[in-house]
């Protein structure tokens, strides 16, 4: 779990703090429309869209921005039609990739993300070829300061999560996807402030990079993050924290 954790933090962390802000809206953004568009409007109502706003809030994005992706899906204002597509592949020392996408051009990003894998000394597979690798999880990352260990678990675990970990300065809280707003609540219920609260894709293993294989895998992840199409990227990669720290 370690690679995993690091690595949310850090994206996390980057993604607050980031200087291309605009980019990041766009992305949010994107989700917020298609998230309205599939479950309607009411954030109360739509747990995807919920989500959708609570990332978005995370990153400092305007009131007005988010209101004005919810009616791009609803319908109120008009939009781009967005697809959703996965996409699988291999990086560097064989690390298992997925990325989620929305796109109006589904033969432009396509292109993009093969040609974004071919530089990085990777390839693109077929659909399948690695999912099974990786569960689909709420996922959560409470700083140390900021709750007692044993009431923690107690908290989480009668809300449903399957497991809490201890990772350096952090709880690690993992829960089944039909658990995720239950575990959520609960902590905010307590006034627990976790850094990252968010549904992601773990892997079942993990794949150690050092040196050269690390730095081209952890570039791979950040150009494929900075395409416009790209909303996540999932990986099983383990890197020394020194090298994730450097790139």
């Amino acid at each position: 779990m370690s690679g995993h954790s690091k690595w949310a933090t850090t994206k996390h962390k980057k993604a607050a703090t980031d200087a291309k802000r605009g980019k990041i809206f766009t992305k949010i953004g994107k989700e917020i429309t298609v998230a309205a568009k599939l479950g309607g409007g009411d954030v109360n109502g739509n747990p995807r869209l919920r989500t959708a706003v609570a990332k978005a809030k995370s990153v400092s994005m305007p009131a007005e921005n988010i209101k004005r992706a919810i009616q791009k899906g609803t319908g109120e204002l008009p939009g781009v039609s967005y697809e959703e597509i996965i996409y699988e592949g291999y990086g560097p020392g064989g690390v298992a990739v997925i990325i989620e996408a929305m796109t109006d051009n589904r033969n432009r990003t396509v292109s993009e993300i093969r040609n974004i894998f071919s530089k990085a000394n990777g390839n693109m597979g077929e659909a399948g070829c690695v999912s099974w690798m990786f569960h689909k999880k709420g996922y959560f990352i409470v700083s140390r300061s900021k709750a007692d260990e044993e009431k923690l678990m107690t908290l989480v675990l009668d809300a449903g999560a399957e497991d809490m970990q201890v990772e350096d300065d952090n709880f690690v809280i993992t829960t089944a996807l039909s658990d995720f707003e239950k575990v959520k609540k609960a902590l905010e219920d307590a006034g627990v402030p976790a850094e990252l609260a968010e549904v992601t894709m773990i892997p079942q293993t993990y794949v150690k990079l050092d040196g050269k294989e690390a730095q081209q895998m952890l570039r791979l992840v950040e150009t494929l993050e900075d395409n416009d199409d790209v909303q996540n990227v999932y990986a099983n990669f383990d890197i020394p924290e020194e090298i994730m720290n450097a790139v």
